[in-house]
């Protein structure tokens, strides 16, 4: 059945869309609006999440959105039957209070956060050497979801968060991450120093980020399993778990400014990660 949905466009025009129209009436709301376990807003990250297919269970789109830029987001959802509401724009701010939802928000039955020791064994039965990263007590959300977003793009298995004084996974994670929260594995671990001594029990490097380093990113070898540890926004690593590091590294800087934020230093440190292993992959096969 067509169902035509006028304010969907913005612009006047009577443009039909195609939907099952029980998807849009008959279907209950599943969860009441007040007591949501986890949003997702903003194009991007709804896209991947809807692309992922686990965990939504419902779909707002802002009245008078056009349609163009959420035409794949559409198709998905109703491709998957998941419920679809077109809402004024005011009750998805009210949703998304934290984030720009940009007209349109998944609603997520719940973020499940991986257990620990799964995530070592995902790391390790990886057919490439293991990579994780640890964020010692990152607290600001944007700077989280940067992270995740550029641990996905390189390849990272998962990413470990201590439970207390840290960014959780939440609206503006998701947003911030444009989607990579909806594939890269995250755990929470009580104590981040006894995490990284059991990793490192499992024969994994740790190595940490830090700027006082002498060893820069491009000596060090990073052919073999580790855990490339972040530290926080003002602070740097912890005490505690620069004791846990095997090795400290630093990025070498060339102009006055003495910091990068964490998402940029991670990236920067994981392409050299990937391009030293590609090498070595190289090397091996003769290429």
């Amino acid at each position: 059945m067509i169902y035509v949905c006028p304010d969907i466009i913005g612009t006047g025009s009577r443009e039909p869309y195609s939907f099952e129209l029980k998807q849009l009436l008959e279907i209950p709301i599943i969860i009441k609006v007040g007591n949501l376990p986890q949003v997702i807003s903003g194009i991007n990250a709804v896209k991947e999440n809807l692309r992922k297919g686990e965990g939504i269970v419902e779909l707002f789109i802002a009245k008078g959105k056009k349609i163009e830029r959420l035409q794949e987001i559409l198709d998905i959802a109703t491709q998957k039957k998941i419920p679809i509401r077109f809402k004024d724009r005011l009750y998805l701010d009210k949703i998304s209070s934290s984030s720009p939802h940009q007209g349109v928000i998944a609603i997520l039955n719940t973020y499940n956060y991986l257990y620990f020791n799964d995530l070592i064994e995902r790391a390790i039965s990886n057919k490439s050497k293991g990579l994780l990263i640890a964020a010692d007590h990152i607290t600001d959300t944007g700077n989280l979801g940067s992270l995740i977003r550029t641990a996905e793009f390189f390849g990272v298995q998962g990413l470990i968060l201590p439970k207390d004084r840290s960014a959780s996974i939440t609206d503006a994670v998701h947003k911030r991450s444009a989607g990579g929260s909806a594939y890269l594995p995250v755990t929470k671990v009580v104590n981040l120093a006894r995490a990284l001594k059991q990793l490192a029990d499992e024969n994994f490097w740790v190595v940490g980020a830090a700027g006082e380093s002498s060893t820069n990113i491009y000596e060090f070898d990073w052919n073999r399993d580790l855990v490339l540890v972040m530290g926080n926004e003002s602070k740097g690593l912890s005490r505690v778990v620069k004791d846990q590091c095997h090795h400290l590294v630093s990025i070498p800087r060339l102009g006055k400014l003495a910091s990068l934020n964490v998402s940029v230093a991670a990236g920067i440190i994981l392409s050299e990660i990937v391009r030293q292993r590609d090498n070595s992959c190289r090397n091996l096969s003769g290429k």
